[in-house]
């Protein structure tokens, strides 16, 4: 896998995957898909059709080739961060697409395109005896797979240059992006955090039940659900354990004789991680609709097969005030803490406008500030989607910047920590050198990301009138 760290190869590499490996990876999801021991089962349906599993297995060993593809030996460690089962149902939606328009690859296209991946070359040449190594051993598939999965890759990319053969840049357009991008600010600012009252608010009990009263469904404890679960590393003995079970053997003697983990997840919410597991939305939502006792199929995640059985379920309920006062407390106080940090920083506004008018240069952050007991500042330099250390993402205080002239102030912005009012300090604009220098790549960077968010659009819209995702009971 050396072959894969060379700069010139890795060169190539990206301009194949450019043509036909990054249009189908724009693809957005919504969670992954179970799978069932029947084959020709439905996981779902697209367009008002079903989809086997299958056909699912299949286009996510696809999306596992492009994932290995693109990343070489990193796969194993990155793939974690993907959603691999999203992205196998989004090609699944495409391709559907894809037919309606009557897309298509022959069998030369796919020839030529092959024998022109460097991957499969030695000296220049495709080698028939390196791409079929590199099918069984790397990819772990077979050249008919594999072949098959490039003709749709194929198709997918002919799909996304029809959708985004119209998208262009203009030189503004271009240079707005670049200044959004590479300009740099700091900033004089005024902040009126949460935190700074939360010492003076002491409720009475009495101030906890009428706040517990007046907001019954904040405190309402969700549907809980503890799952009995067994693990193991054999499909075959998985599908032994199932059957066994269903015909209401012993737990523990059907672990013990086919040496599988037992164990219990403990309450958990419909919509937290399942514990010991991770997040499995579709696995809890199918669990969630069973009975006590019930069992599902075994379902592969990762290289294991889990065969899960609901122990118990607790509908949503209020609790009773005792028991969640403490959470009441601190819902009150957050919420009051916020309301003092909106009231202050209206009143420092209210102030500074009020100077401003009648002297642009009386109305000062550090008065204002010790007057109301509230925080002021300066920022070091820093670009647009970056963070300001203290005082976090950037992109709110540009954007209020926007509207603000010079020696003005913005209007109060929030923050998950509080409020703040912002002036600006100083501005380091672009390098115009620089720029002329950077253009080319930089446009052809920009209209890649462009293409890429009008595909993702065309993908949500898709997606909505898809009549259904993956069933909840595949």
């Amino acid at each position: 896998m050396k072959y894969f760290h060379d700069k010139k190869t890795q060169k190539k590499i990206w301009i194949f995957l450019a043509l036909i490996i990054v249009p189908a990876f724009v693809l957005w999801g919504t969670g992954s898909v179970m799978r069932s021991q029947q084959s020709n089962r439905p996981v779902g349906r697209i367009a008002g059709k079903t989809v086997s599993l299958d056909d699912y297995k299949n286009a996510l060993n696809a999306t596992q080739t492009q994932m290995y593809l693109q990343f070489g030996d990193k796969y194993d460690e990155l793939k974690k961060f993907f959603n691999l089962e999203a992205q196998a149902w989004d090609r699944l939606i495409l391709l559907v697409e894809a037919k309606k328009r009557k897309l298509k690859a022959d069998d030369k296209e796919i020839i030529n395109f092959i024998s022109s991946v460097p991957l499969f070359q030695r000296k220049g040449e495709f080698d028939s005896k390196i791409y079929n190594q590199m099918i069984l051993y790397s990819f772990r598939t077979s050249p008919r797979v594999f072949e098959e999965q490039i003709r749709q890759s194929l198709i997918l990319g002919k799909l996304y240059n029809q959708i985004t053969s119209g998208v262009k840049l203009n030189e503004q357009e271009i240079k707005e992006a670049y200044i959004k991008e590479n300009e740099q600010i700091s900033l004089y600012y005024l902040a009126s955090l949460y935190a700074d009252f939360v010492k003076d608010i002491n409720p009475t009990d009495e101030e906890l039940q009428g706040y517990f009263q007046k907001n019954p469904a904040a405190f309402k404890q969700p549907l809980s659900l503890n799952v009995r679960y067994f693990v193991s590393d054999s499909e075959a003995k998985s599908k032994i354990a199932y059957n066994r079970l269903k015909r209401n053997e012993p737990y523990e003697t059907v672990a013990k004789d086919l040496n599988l983990t037992e164990k219990e997840t403990g309450p958990f919410g419909l919509t937290d991680p399942m514990p010991g597991i991770g997040w499995e939305p579709e696995i809890s939502t199918a669990v969630s609709k069973m009975k006590p006792g019930e069992i599902l199929p075994p379902v592969p995640i990762d290289k294991n097969y889990y065969i899960f059985i609901l122990k118990d379920i607790k509908e949503p309920v209020i609790p009773e005030f005792t028991s969640v006062k403490n959470t009441v407390k601190e819902a009150f106080i957050k919420e009051k803490s916020k309301e003092i940090a909106k009231s202050k920083i209206n009143e420092a506004l209210k102030k500074l406008r009020e100077a401003y008018t009648l002297d642009p240069k009386s109305a000062d952050f550090e008065t204002t500030a010790k007057e109301l007991s509230l925080k002021t500042g300066t920022t070091g330099f820093f670009k647009y989607n970056s963070y300001i250390e203290g005082i976090g993402a950037s992109d709110n205080f540009i954007n209020a910047l926007k509207t603000v002239k010079d020696g003005e102030f913005s209007s109060e912005i929030e923050t998950p920590a509080g409020y703040y009012i912002v002036k600006l300090k100083s501005k380091e604009g672009i390098d115009e050198k620089k720029f002329d220098e950077q253009k080319k790549d930089f446009s052809e960077h920009l209209l890649g990301r462009k293409k890429q968010e009008v595909f993702g659009k065309f993908l949500e819209e898709l997606k909505k009138h898809a009549q259904g995702g993956p069933t909840s009971n595949s």
